[in-house]
C-alpha cells in the first residue's frame, strides 16, 4: 500500500473519531486543531478542485480502453423512391426500409495500447496530486492555526511590555514630584511607552488579521483558540543526518512522484504518435435486411426469382487492413509536439527534484536552528529577567537610572519574542520537513493536540510555567 493511501486511510479513521468534537466546534465561538482540520477538508476550494480533477482524470482510463474493445452499432433505414422513365406512364414508387447492425473489434492498434498506458499514467499522477493536495491542506491548517497563536502570544507580550512601562512612567513621575527624579527620565519613559502603545496597536491588527484566516479556512468565526504548552518537547530531527532526509523525500515526496508519472504518460504518448504510422487490422461483421429494391441490386432475378420484391438479408465477416500513407503532415506534427512535451515534463521534474533537496535541507536546518533557539532564548528569559530586577534594584540604590531599566525591560520582552517565534517555527518546520519527505499525515495533527489546552491564557501563558510571575 502506497504512502498517499496511507494517508487517506489514516484521515478517514481520524474524522470518524472526531466527528462528534468537530461537530460541536462547528457551532461555537472556540476551536481546537483538530476541528480546524476537519471543516477546511469541508470548504478548502483548491482540495475540492483536486478532487474533481483526479475524478475527471483517471475517466480517462476506461475511455482508452474502449479502443481496443468491440464496437457495435446498428440502424434502420427507410425510404420512398420514385422512379419515371421517359416513356409516358412508365413511373413506379418504391419505398422500404432496411435494417443494418456492425461490429468492429481491433485486432492490432499499437496506437491505442499506448494510448491507454499514457491515460493509466496520467491518472496515478492525478491521484498524487490530490494526496499532495490534501498533505497541503494539513500544512496550511496547522500553519493558519500557529500563526493565529502565535499573534496571540505577541499580543500578550505587547500587553505586558506596555503596563511594565506604564509602571515606569508612574514611577519616574513620582519620583519626579518627590525631587528624586528629572524631567529626563520621564520623558524617556512616556517615549518607551508611548513606542509600546504603538508595538501593542500593531500586534492586535496582526491577531484579527490571523483570526481571518482561520475563518477563510473554515468559514467560521472564533473568539478562542487552544493554545500550545511549554512542554511540547523540543527535539532534532530523526534522523539527524540532512541527506537522510534528503534520500527519504526524493523516494516519497509526492509531487515528485506525481513528476514521474507525468514523464511516463508523456513517453507513452509520444509512442502513441509514432504509432499513428503503423498499420492497423480490425475484424469487422454486418448484417442487413430490407427490402431487396433497397440493396442497390440491378438484376431483378437476384436470388433465382424473376422480379422479387420481397425482403433481403445479408450478412458478411472479414478483416479490414488500413495502411496510412500520407495526412498531410499531421502526424509528423504531432510526434514532434509529443517530443517537446515529453522534453517539457523531464525538465518540470528536475526542477521539482532540485526543489524538494533545496526545501528538505532548508527545513532540517531550520528545524535544527529552531531548537537551539527555544533552548538558548529560554535560558536568556532567565537572565533578562535578573538583569531588571538588577537593575531597578540599582535605580533605587542610585547606580543605575531610569534608562537602564527600561532597556533591560525592553531586552526582556524582545527575547519572550523570539522565544516564542522560535516555538512556531519549530513546529511549522517540523511539519514541512515532513511534507517535504512525503510523510505528513493528519496524525501528526492529532500528536500536535496532545499539547494543546482550551484553558490556555496567553497575558500569562506565554511564558514557561516556571518564569511566570516573575516578569
Amino acid at each position: 500500500m502506497t504512502h498517499f493511501i496511507k494517508v487517506r486511510l489514516i484521515a478517514m479513521v481520524l474524522f470518524a473519531g472526531l466527528s462528534t468534537q468537530a461537530l460541536s466546534a462547528t457551532f461555537s465561538e472556540s476551536a481546537s486543531l483538530l476541528s480546524v482540520y476537519r471543516l477546511a477538508t469541508t470548504h478548502d476550494m483548491q482540495l475540492s478542485a483536486a478532487r474533481h480533477d483526479y475524478l475527471a482524470r483517471r475517466e480517462a482510463v476506461p475511455q482508452a480502453y474502449a479502443g481496443l474493445l468491440p464496437q457495435l452499432s446498428s440502424g434502420v433505414t427507410w425510404e420512398s423512391t420514385r422512379l419515371k422513365r421517359d416513356e409516358p406512364g412508365l413511373a413506379r414508387n418504391r419505398s422500404g426500409s432496411v435494417f443494418q447492425a456492425n461490429l468492429s473489434q481491433p485486432l492490432f492498434r499499437v496506437d491505442r495500447w499506448f494510448q491507454l498506458e499514457a491515460a493509466e499514467a496520467d491518472a496515478q499522477q492525478a491521484e498524487l496530486e490530490l494526496s499532495a493536495k490534501e498533505q497541503e491542506l494539513i500544512l496550511t491548517t496547522a500553519q493558519t492555526y500557529f500563526e493565529t497563536l502565535r499573534a496571540r502570544d505577541l499580543l500578550a507580550v505587547a500587553h505586558a511590555e506596555e503596563a511594565a512601562l506604564l509602571r515606569q512612567c508612574e514611577q519616574a513621575e513620582g519620583r519626579l514630584r518627590s525631587g528624586a527624579s528629572n524631567i529626563t527620565d520621564v520623558l524617556d519613559a512616556q517615549a518607551a511607552f508611548d513606542n509600546s502603545q504603538a508595538n501593542r496597536q500593531l500586534a492586535q491588527r496582526k491577531l484579527e488579521e490571523a483570526f481571518e484566516g482561520l475563518y477563510r479556512l473554515t468559514r467560521r468565526e472564533y473568539s478562542s483558540i487552544d493554545g500550545i504548552t511549554h512542554h511540547l518537547p523540543i527535539q532534532v530531527p530523526e534522523p539527524r543526518d540532512a541527506e537522510a532526509w534528503v534520500k527519504q523525500a526524493l523516494q516519497h515526496n509526492l509531487l515528485l512522484q506525481a513528476r514521474h508519472f507525468a514523464v511516463a504518460s508523456a513517453e507513452h504518448t509520444r509512442r502513441q504518435r509514432k504509432a499513428q504510422y503503423a498499420p492497423t487490422v480490425d475484424a469487422v461483421a454486418s448484417y442487413r435486411k430490407g427490402d431487396n429494391d433497397h440493396f442497390g441490386y440491378s438484376n431483378p432475378t437476384d436470388f433465382g426469382r424473376d422480379g422479387y420484391r420481397g425482403n433481403v438479408a445479408q450478412s458478411s465477416l472479414g478483416l479490414e487492413l488500413s495502411i496510412p500513407l500520407f495526412s498531410g503532415g499531421m502526424t509528423r506534427s504531432q510526434v514532434r509536439e509529443a517530443t517537446e512535451r515529453l522534453a517539457q515534463s523531464e525538465d518540470e521534474r528536475e526542477h521539482q527534484r532540485r526543489e524538494v533537496v533545496l526545501n528538505t535541507r532548508n527545513y532540517h536546518r531550520g528545524v535544527n536552528s529552531a531548537v537551539e533557539q527555544v533552548i538558548a532564548r529560554r535560558q536568556t528569559i532567565r537572565s533578562s529577567q535578573a538583569a531588571v530586577q538588577a537593575n531597578q534594584v540599582g535605580r533605587e540604590l542610585g547606580s543605575r537610572n531610569i534608562a537602564d531599566v527600561l532597556n533591560a525591560q525592553r531586552q526582556l520582552y524582545s527575547v519572550v519574542r523570539e522565544y516564542n517565534q522560535a516555538r512556531y517555527d519549530y513546529i511549522i518546520d517540523t511539519l514541512k520537513l515532513k511534507q517535504a519527505a512525503g510523510t505528513l499525515s493528519p496524525t501528526d495533527l492529532q500528536s500536535l493536540s496532545a499539547y494543546l489546552i482550551s484553558g490556555y491564557d496567553p497575558e500569562q501563558d506565554f511564558l514557561p510555567p516556571d518564569e511566570q510571575g516573575r516578569s
